[in-house]
Protein backbone atom coordinates (compact mmCIF):
# COMPACT_ATOMS: atom_id res chain seq x y z
CA UNK A 1 0.00 0.00 0.00
CA UNK A 2 1.29 3.48 -0.85
CA UNK A 3 2.34 5.72 2.01
CA UNK A 4 -0.36 8.23 2.97
CA UNK A 5 0.63 11.88 3.34
CA UNK A 6 -1.49 13.54 6.04
CA UNK A 7 -2.30 17.21 5.53
CA UNK A 8 -3.47 19.68 8.16
CA UNK A 9 -7.09 20.77 8.56
CA UNK A 10 -8.94 24.05 8.13
CA UNK A 11 -7.22 27.17 9.42
CA UNK A 12 -9.96 29.80 9.53
CA UNK A 13 -12.43 27.86 11.65
CA UNK A 14 -9.66 26.67 13.97
CA UNK A 15 -8.52 30.27 14.47
CA UNK A 16 -12.08 31.21 15.37
CA UNK A 17 -12.41 28.22 17.73
CA UNK A 18 -9.32 29.12 19.75
CA UNK A 19 -10.33 32.76 20.12
CA UNK A 20 -8.26 34.52 17.48
CA UNK A 21 -9.50 37.78 15.94
CA UNK A 22 -11.93 36.60 13.29
CA UNK A 23 -14.66 38.23 11.22
CA UNK A 24 -15.88 38.67 7.69
CA UNK A 25 -14.63 39.75 5.24
CA UNK A 26 -11.03 39.40 6.47
CA UNK A 27 -11.55 35.76 7.56
CA UNK A 28 -8.26 34.09 8.49
CA UNK A 29 -6.16 37.09 7.42
CA UNK A 30 -7.33 39.11 10.42
CA UNK A 31 -5.20 37.03 12.81
CA UNK A 32 -2.11 37.79 10.73
CA UNK A 33 -2.85 41.50 11.06
CA UNK A 34 -3.79 41.62 14.73
CA UNK A 35 -2.52 38.50 16.53
CA UNK A 36 -0.18 36.28 14.49
CA UNK A 37 0.64 34.15 17.53
CA UNK A 38 -2.72 32.44 17.02
CA UNK A 39 -1.62 31.35 13.54
CA UNK A 40 1.46 29.76 15.06
CA UNK A 41 -0.75 27.95 17.60
CA UNK A 42 -2.90 26.49 14.82
CA UNK A 43 0.12 25.25 12.89
CA UNK A 44 1.54 23.71 16.06
CA UNK A 45 -1.75 21.98 16.83
CA UNK A 46 -1.80 20.33 13.42
CA UNK A 47 1.81 19.20 13.74
CA UNK A 48 0.99 17.73 17.15
CA UNK A 49 -2.02 15.99 15.59
CA UNK A 50 0.24 14.26 13.07
CA UNK A 51 0.16 16.37 9.91
CA UNK A 52 3.01 15.79 7.49
CA UNK A 53 2.26 19.05 5.68
CA UNK A 54 1.02 22.38 7.06
CA UNK A 55 -0.39 25.09 4.82
CA UNK A 56 0.47 28.78 4.95
CA UNK A 57 -2.30 31.03 6.23
CA UNK A 58 -2.40 32.98 2.97
CA UNK A 59 -5.86 31.98 1.72
CA UNK A 60 -7.47 35.30 2.62
CA UNK A 61 -4.57 37.56 1.62
CA UNK A 62 -6.41 38.76 -1.47
CA UNK A 63 -8.33 41.98 -2.20
CA UNK A 64 -11.58 39.99 -2.08
CA UNK A 65 -11.03 39.59 1.68
CA UNK A 66 -8.77 42.39 2.89
CA UNK A 67 -9.64 45.05 0.33
CA UNK A 68 -7.65 46.42 -2.58
CA UNK A 69 -6.03 49.23 -0.58
CA UNK A 70 -4.75 46.98 2.22
CA UNK A 71 -3.57 44.38 -0.27
CA UNK A 72 -1.61 47.04 -2.14
CA UNK A 73 0.04 48.35 1.03
CA UNK A 74 0.36 45.17 3.15
CA UNK A 75 -0.15 42.16 0.88
CA UNK A 76 3.52 41.32 0.43
CA UNK A 77 4.32 41.67 4.12
CA UNK A 78 1.31 39.61 5.21
CA UNK A 79 2.13 36.82 2.77
CA UNK A 80 5.76 36.82 3.88
CA UNK A 81 4.61 36.60 7.50
CA UNK A 82 2.29 33.72 6.68
CA UNK A 83 5.16 31.85 5.05
CA UNK A 84 7.59 32.61 7.84
CA UNK A 85 5.21 31.46 10.59
CA UNK A 86 4.55 28.12 8.90
CA UNK A 87 8.23 27.60 8.12
CA UNK A 88 9.18 28.28 11.72
CA UNK A 89 6.74 25.71 13.08
CA UNK A 90 7.84 23.11 10.53
CA UNK A 91 11.51 23.69 11.28
CA UNK A 92 10.92 23.33 15.03
CA UNK A 93 9.01 20.07 14.68
CA UNK A 94 10.57 16.91 16.08
CA UNK A 95 9.94 15.06 12.81
CA UNK A 96 9.96 16.10 9.14
CA UNK A 97 7.10 18.50 8.35
CA UNK A 98 6.73 20.23 4.99
CA UNK A 99 5.10 23.59 4.18
CA UNK A 100 2.59 24.07 1.38
CA UNK A 101 2.27 27.60 0.05
CA UNK A 102 -1.44 28.34 -0.30
CA UNK A 103 -2.38 30.09 -3.56
CA UNK A 104 -6.12 30.78 -3.21
CA UNK A 105 -8.89 31.78 -5.59
CA UNK A 106 -8.07 35.39 -6.31
CA UNK A 107 -11.55 36.56 -7.32
CA UNK A 108 -13.61 34.74 -4.67
CA UNK A 109 -14.20 31.14 -3.63
CA UNK A 110 -16.73 29.12 -5.67
CA UNK A 111 -17.12 32.06 -8.08
CA UNK A 112 -15.93 30.58 -11.36
CA UNK A 113 -17.82 33.18 -13.34
CA UNK A 114 -15.89 36.02 -11.68
CA UNK A 115 -12.42 34.74 -12.52
CA UNK A 116 -10.43 37.30 -14.50
CA UNK A 117 -6.83 36.43 -15.33
CA UNK A 118 -5.91 40.08 -15.78
CA UNK A 119 -7.05 40.82 -12.22
CA UNK A 120 -5.71 37.57 -10.76
CA UNK A 121 -2.21 37.63 -12.24
CA UNK A 122 -0.67 40.44 -10.14
CA UNK A 123 -2.30 39.08 -6.97
CA UNK A 124 -0.72 35.67 -7.52
CA UNK A 125 2.62 37.23 -8.38
CA UNK A 126 2.59 39.05 -5.04
CA UNK A 127 1.79 35.88 -3.10
CA UNK A 128 4.31 33.73 -4.96
CA UNK A 129 7.12 36.23 -4.53
CA UNK A 130 6.55 36.52 -0.78
CA UNK A 131 5.96 32.83 -0.06
CA UNK A 132 8.66 31.29 -2.27
CA UNK A 133 11.53 31.39 0.28
CA UNK A 134 9.46 29.57 2.90
CA UNK A 135 7.57 26.76 1.18
CA UNK A 136 8.27 23.23 -0.03
CA UNK A 137 5.19 22.88 -2.25
CA UNK A 138 2.84 25.19 -4.09
CA UNK A 139 -0.82 24.45 -3.32
CA UNK A 140 -3.37 26.05 -5.59
CA UNK A 141 -6.54 25.31 -3.65
CA UNK A 142 -10.32 25.64 -3.91
CA UNK A 143 -9.96 26.15 -7.65
CA UNK A 144 -13.34 26.33 -9.37
CA UNK A 145 -12.14 26.12 -12.95
CA UNK A 146 -9.20 24.90 -14.98
CA UNK A 147 -8.18 28.41 -16.04
CA UNK A 148 -7.30 29.19 -12.41
CA UNK A 149 -4.92 26.23 -12.37
CA UNK A 150 -3.32 27.35 -15.62
CA UNK A 151 -2.66 30.83 -14.21
CA UNK A 152 -1.17 29.38 -11.03
CA UNK A 153 1.31 27.36 -13.11
CA UNK A 154 2.24 30.57 -14.92
CA UNK A 155 2.70 32.42 -11.63
CA UNK A 156 4.96 29.83 -9.96
CA UNK A 157 6.96 29.29 -13.12
CA UNK A 158 7.80 26.19 -15.13
CA UNK A 159 8.64 22.90 -13.45
CA UNK A 160 12.17 23.01 -14.82
CA UNK A 161 13.32 26.31 -13.30
CA UNK A 162 16.20 26.16 -10.82
CA UNK A 163 14.10 27.03 -7.76
CA UNK A 164 11.00 25.08 -8.82
CA UNK A 165 8.88 23.45 -6.15
CA UNK A 166 6.32 20.68 -6.73
CA UNK A 167 2.90 22.00 -7.70
CA UNK A 168 -0.29 20.62 -6.17
CA UNK A 169 -3.59 21.66 -7.75
CA UNK A 170 -6.77 21.24 -5.72
CA UNK A 171 -10.24 21.70 -7.20
CA UNK A 172 -13.55 22.29 -5.46
CA UNK A 173 -16.55 20.28 -6.68
CA UNK A 174 -20.27 20.77 -7.09
CA UNK A 175 -21.75 19.56 -3.81
CA UNK A 176 -25.17 18.51 -5.02
CA UNK A 177 -24.13 15.95 -7.62
CA UNK A 178 -26.64 13.07 -7.76
CA UNK A 179 -25.58 9.44 -7.37
CA UNK A 180 -25.74 8.76 -11.10
CA UNK A 181 -24.46 12.13 -12.29
CA UNK A 182 -20.81 12.81 -13.12
CA UNK A 183 -18.83 14.79 -10.57
CA UNK A 184 -17.94 18.24 -11.86
CA UNK A 185 -15.95 21.29 -10.86
CA UNK A 186 -17.99 24.29 -9.75
CA UNK A 187 -17.44 25.71 -13.24
CA UNK A 188 -19.22 22.68 -14.71
CA UNK A 189 -15.99 21.32 -16.19
CA UNK A 190 -15.38 17.60 -15.80
CA UNK A 191 -12.97 15.90 -13.43
CA UNK A 192 -11.49 14.10 -16.44
CA UNK A 193 -10.64 17.42 -18.09
CA UNK A 194 -9.19 18.71 -14.82
CA UNK A 195 -6.96 15.63 -14.57
CA UNK A 196 -5.75 16.15 -18.12
CA UNK A 197 -4.96 19.77 -17.29
CA UNK A 198 -3.07 18.80 -14.13
CA UNK A 199 -0.91 16.39 -16.12
CA UNK A 200 -0.34 18.94 -18.89
CA UNK A 201 0.67 21.56 -16.31
CA UNK A 202 3.19 19.23 -14.70
CA UNK A 203 1.41 18.99 -11.34
CA UNK A 204 2.84 16.53 -8.84
CA UNK A 205 -0.58 16.05 -7.26
CA UNK A 206 -4.23 16.72 -8.04
CA UNK A 207 -6.57 17.10 -5.10
CA UNK A 208 -10.19 17.87 -4.29
CA UNK A 209 -11.08 20.19 -1.40
CA UNK A 210 -13.75 22.36 0.19
CA UNK A 211 -16.64 20.15 -0.88
CA UNK A 212 -18.77 17.62 1.01
CA UNK A 213 -17.14 14.29 1.92
CA UNK A 214 -19.85 12.43 0.01
CA UNK A 215 -18.75 13.73 -3.42
CA UNK A 216 -15.07 13.06 -2.92
CA UNK A 217 -15.06 9.28 -3.40
CA UNK A 218 -16.62 9.40 -6.89
CA UNK A 219 -14.19 12.20 -7.82
CA UNK A 220 -11.20 10.10 -6.75
CA UNK A 221 -12.52 7.16 -8.80
CA UNK A 222 -12.92 9.36 -11.88
CA UNK A 223 -9.48 10.91 -11.38
CA UNK A 224 -7.63 7.61 -10.95
CA UNK A 225 -9.43 6.19 -13.98
CA UNK A 226 -8.49 9.20 -16.07
CA UNK A 227 -4.86 8.98 -14.97
CA UNK A 228 -4.68 5.32 -15.97
CA UNK A 229 -5.84 6.22 -19.49
CA UNK A 230 -3.36 9.04 -20.00
CA UNK A 231 0.17 8.93 -21.41
CA UNK A 232 3.00 7.18 -19.57
CA UNK A 233 4.16 9.25 -16.62
CA UNK A 234 0.68 10.39 -15.65
CA UNK A 235 0.57 7.73 -12.96
CA UNK A 236 3.18 9.73 -11.03
CA UNK A 237 0.50 12.34 -10.27
CA UNK A 238 -0.81 11.71 -6.77
CA UNK A 239 -4.49 12.07 -5.88
CA UNK A 240 -5.60 13.76 -2.67
CA UNK A 241 -8.69 14.85 -0.75
CA UNK A 242 -9.47 17.34 2.00
CA UNK A 243 -13.20 17.81 2.42
CA UNK A 244 -15.11 20.37 4.48
CA UNK A 245 -17.76 19.94 7.18
CA UNK A 246 -20.19 22.55 5.88
CA UNK A 247 -23.92 22.03 6.19
CA UNK A 248 -25.76 21.75 2.85
CA UNK A 249 -25.90 25.14 1.14
CA UNK A 250 -28.70 26.82 -0.73
CA UNK A 251 -28.11 26.71 -4.51
CA UNK A 252 -27.42 30.44 -4.60
CA UNK A 253 -24.93 30.42 -1.72
CA UNK A 254 -21.57 32.06 -2.34
CA UNK A 255 -18.56 31.35 -0.15
CA UNK A 256 -17.46 34.19 2.14
CA UNK A 257 -20.85 35.87 2.19
CA UNK A 258 -21.66 34.49 5.65
CA UNK A 259 -20.34 32.02 8.22
CA UNK A 260 -21.57 28.58 7.20
CA UNK A 261 -22.85 26.12 9.79
CA UNK A 262 -20.94 22.89 10.37
CA UNK A 263 -22.32 19.35 10.33
CA UNK A 264 -22.27 17.77 13.78
CA UNK A 265 -22.19 14.29 12.24
CA UNK A 266 -18.78 14.90 10.66
CA UNK A 267 -16.98 13.54 13.70
CA UNK A 268 -13.36 12.38 13.63
CA UNK A 269 -14.53 8.77 13.41
CA UNK A 270 -16.94 9.52 10.56
CA UNK A 271 -14.32 11.52 8.69
CA UNK A 272 -11.82 8.69 9.06
CA UNK A 273 -14.34 6.29 7.54
CA UNK A 274 -14.69 8.55 4.50
CA UNK A 275 -10.92 8.91 4.28
CA UNK A 276 -10.46 5.15 4.26
CA UNK A 277 -12.82 4.98 1.30
CA UNK A 278 -10.85 7.68 -0.55
CA UNK A 279 -7.62 5.79 0.07
CA UNK A 280 -9.20 2.55 -1.12
CA UNK A 281 -10.14 4.35 -4.35
CA UNK A 282 -6.57 5.60 -4.90
CA UNK A 283 -5.97 8.73 -2.81
CA UNK A 284 -2.53 9.00 -1.21
CA UNK A 285 -2.85 12.52 0.26
CA UNK A 286 -5.58 13.15 2.86
CA UNK A 287 -6.37 16.07 5.13
CA UNK A 288 -9.20 18.44 5.99
CA UNK A 289 -10.67 21.77 4.95
CA UNK A 290 -13.17 24.11 6.66
CA UNK A 291 -14.48 22.69 9.93
CA UNK A 292 -12.04 19.78 10.00
CA UNK A 293 -9.82 20.34 13.02
CA UNK A 294 -6.85 18.83 14.85
CA UNK A 295 -8.99 16.06 16.34
CA UNK A 296 -9.88 14.89 12.83
CA UNK A 297 -6.24 14.95 11.78
CA UNK A 298 -5.31 12.91 14.87
CA UNK A 299 -7.86 10.30 13.75
CA UNK A 300 -6.42 10.28 10.23
CA UNK A 301 -2.88 9.80 11.50
CA UNK A 302 -3.90 6.96 13.81
CA UNK A 303 -6.30 5.28 11.40
CA UNK A 304 -4.40 5.52 8.10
Amino acid sequence: MARITVLDGGTGRELKRIGAPFRQPEWSALALVEAPQFVTRVHEAYVAAGADVITTNSYAIVPFHIGAERFQSDGRALAELAGRLARGVADRAARPVAVAGCLPPTCGSYLAERFDATVARPILQTLVGSLRPHVDYWLGETLSLIAEAELIREAVGPAGRADAKPLWLSFTLEDETGPAAPVRLRSGESVVDAVAAAVRLGAAAMLFNCSRPEVMGPAVTEATGALSRLAPGAATVQIGVYANAFQPQDPGYQANESLSGLRAEVTPAAYLAWARDWVARGATIVGGCCGIGPEHITALRAGL
